[in-house]
């Protein structure tokens, strides 16, 4: 239940920083899926949501 939670935020934390974090790489990694569909363009960072993820999890266990 906890890694859907963290998936979940880590989507909607991609979406709303979505330019920023694509001048550092984020959201274009091996994974990540874009495509457009009714001129709207529709992201899901699956690569970029688990790299996140395993940093926090590395944080979390140091500190």
């Amino acid at each position: 239940m906890r890694w859907l939670i963290t998936l979940i935020a880590a989507f909607v934390v991609f979406n709303s920083l979505q330019g920023w974090l694509r001048r550092i790489g984020l959201g274009r990694l091996p994974g990540d899926l874009q495509f457009k569909v009714r001129g709207r363009e529709w992201t899901f960072p699956f690569g970029s949501t688990v790299l996140v993820s395993l940093i926090a999890w590395v944080i979390g266990r140091l500190i």
